[in-house]
């Protein structure tokens, strides 16, 4: 299974995410996105492509409306996905894994910081796909792809 991640686009109505990321969602089976879309125009959009699987993030509105964090079976591999602004933890990293303490995910998706993030921790991949349209302190804008094949997971951020 080939997956999108994004996270932090806060796009306001009328906008869309840039080019080179519309390129790379064409070949996916999934999308994920780990909230602060702003409104809901977005994931429509990305519906039209692959499934979407989202969650709230702390900018959505009241008309977002989208659960806290979800859990998303991939084979024989879960994804905990949330946005990672709340929990218990010193940093953003800290509080998505705390989050799934009690749940079996192999991969945790969290987004809130705006920073790629990569990181094994006991077994879960920890993953943030930092902002494709607000990289705040990074360099570059960028976005996740992760793929999934026979219980194994590989992922990768692509910058631009």
């Amino acid at each position: 299974m080939h997956i999108a991640v994004l996270s932090d686009t806060h796009l306001r109505k009328g906008k869309s995410l840039p080019s080179f990321v519309w390129e790379h969602l064409s070949q996916v089976d999934m999308i994920l996105h780990a909230g602060d879309l702003t409104h809901m125009g977005l994931l429509e959009e990305l519906s039209c492509i692959a499934p979407v699987r989202a969650v709230r993030g702390n900018c959505d509105g009241w008309d977002v409306s989208l659960p806290d964090h979800d859990i998303i079976e991939c084979g024989t591999l879960n994804i905990g996905l949330i946005h990672g602004n709340t929990g218990k933890g010193k940093n953003t990293p800290d509080r998505a894994y705390s989050s799934f303490a009690d749940s079996a995910v192999n991969i945790i998706v969290f987004g809130h910081s705006h920073s790629p993030y990569l990181e094994w921790r006991n077994g879960i991949l920890l993953f943030n796909p930092g902002s494709p349209t607000d990289k705040r302190r990074e360099q570059y804008f960028s976005f996740g792809l992760m793929d999934i094949l026979q219980g194994q997971v590989q992922a990768k951020h692509l910058y631009f």
